[in-house]
């Protein structure tokens, strides 16, 4: 069988470094905040393009640091989409926020700025002012990002880029993450870089917002036992630094590895009724997923299934369609109608770099005789 994701092939392929990485640091006696963290959030930001880098307890928490690190909270609103993982929206609440939820371009799953427009010129009726917008890089390539960020400057909102799906995916050259106010990023362990356990980070140019979200994260301190601000417990642990320092040197490269899959996916899907994943124009895709429509998605996976293919739904079901927050949270004008279109059909094929060449002609062969 091959499975739609396959971290612990990613701890053998880089085993040696790992374990090696992973005794220094146990030998070191220091386990929380120490010199493995500050240099995972040195080389970050240093591969990003970023002026500063906060490592944090995990990607939902990275959000919800954001947002407070830019004074956003009670009282405010914050605009993002419905097709996304649930810790985007938790992560507003978890600020004290209020979610909006609006529709994303069918095309490229990401949000639609024309409805974000739409949102920031004319809110909902009964929510507190719209503060900030969460657009989320979806499945490993950008959101519309020149035209949020009009928008968003032009009603003073700020921008908050999700790259939980995007470590290495850039638009106009320059890498996601470094285009609004904040970059977050989530490190689970099948991201494109993932630690062995949970983690997250964030990257900003702004000295004093990486300083105050660095506070945020220990409970608000800046001296040692005194809380300027009340924060929380959210620190990137040595192990999980140190393990991410390996891994992130070979970013590049199994970037690299996935975007020469994917294209062997296009090729088979090239004469094949679904089309293959649309790339935005000026952007770098690094295919945290390979995402095909599928009308009859469950038979279609059962067939995969019986050729010994896995895939995987990334979503199945829209935020604003979840008993937590069906009837409660706010929508755009469109009520996320392309994102529960999107929610019936998209299926995920099985992309990481550590599949072999024979592995990547199966699933095309597969997909040849189940697919089509």
């Amino acid at each position: 069988m091959i499975p739609a994701a396959n971290p612990g092939a990613g701890y053998r392929a880089l085993k040696a470094e790992i374990d090696a990485a992973v005794a220094r640091t146990l030998e070191s006696g220091w386990y929380i905040l120490g010199q493995e963290g500050k240099a995972f959030e040195q080389e970050f930001a240093a591969w990003l393009g970023a002026g500063h880098a906060v490592g944090c307890g995990n990607g939902t928490d990275a959000l919800a640091l954001a947002l407070r690190g830019l004074g956003i909270g009670p009282g405010m609103a914050v605009v993002t989409v419905s097709h996304t993982a649930v810790a985007t929206v938790a992560a507003i609440e978890m600020a004290g926020a209020v979610p909006v939820l609006i529709d994303i371009d069918p095309l490229h799953y990401t949000m639609d700025p024309v409805e974000l427009a739409e949102v920031l010129a004319h809110p909902p009726s009964g929510l507190p002012p719209i503060h900030a917008a969460i657009p989320v890089h979806l499945y490993g390539q950008a959101a519309d990002m020149e035209a949020i960020l009009a928008v968003c400057a032009r009603h003073g909102v700020a921008v908050i880029e999700d790259c939980s799906q995007a470590h290495g995916a850039s638009l106009n050259g320059k890498k996601l993450g470094t285009l609004g106010a904040i970059g977050t990023f989530s490190l689970y362990p099948t991201k494109n870089l993932g630690a062995l356990g949970d983690g997250g980070v964030l990257a900003t140019d702004d000295a004093e917002l990486a300083a105050r979200i660095g506070a945020l994260r220990q409970y608000g301190w800046r001296t040692h036992y005194v809380s300027d601000a009340v924060g929380v417990n959210s620190r990137l642990d040595e192990l999980q630094a140190a393990i991410l320092r390996v891994k992130l040197r070979h970013l590049d490269a199994g970037n690299a590895r996935r975007q020469a899959i994917a294209a062997h996916y296009d090729a088979a899907l090239s004469d094949n009724a679904m089309a293959p994943p649309a790339r935005r124009p000026g952007g770098t895709h690094v295919f945290h997923q390979y995402v095909v429509r599928v009308a009859e998605r469950e038979a279609a996976q059962a067939r995969l299934r019986k050729e010994g293919i896995g895939t995987g739904i990334h979503y199945p079901v829209p935020v604003h369609r979840q008993p937590a927050y069906r009837d409660r949270v706010a929508l755009g004008p469109a009520r996320c109608r392309a994102s529960e279109a999107a929610a019936r059909e998209v299926l995920s094929l099985p992309i990481y770099p550590e599949l072999t060449d024979l592995d990547v002609t199966g699933v095309v062969e597969a997909i040849g005789r189940s697919l089509a």
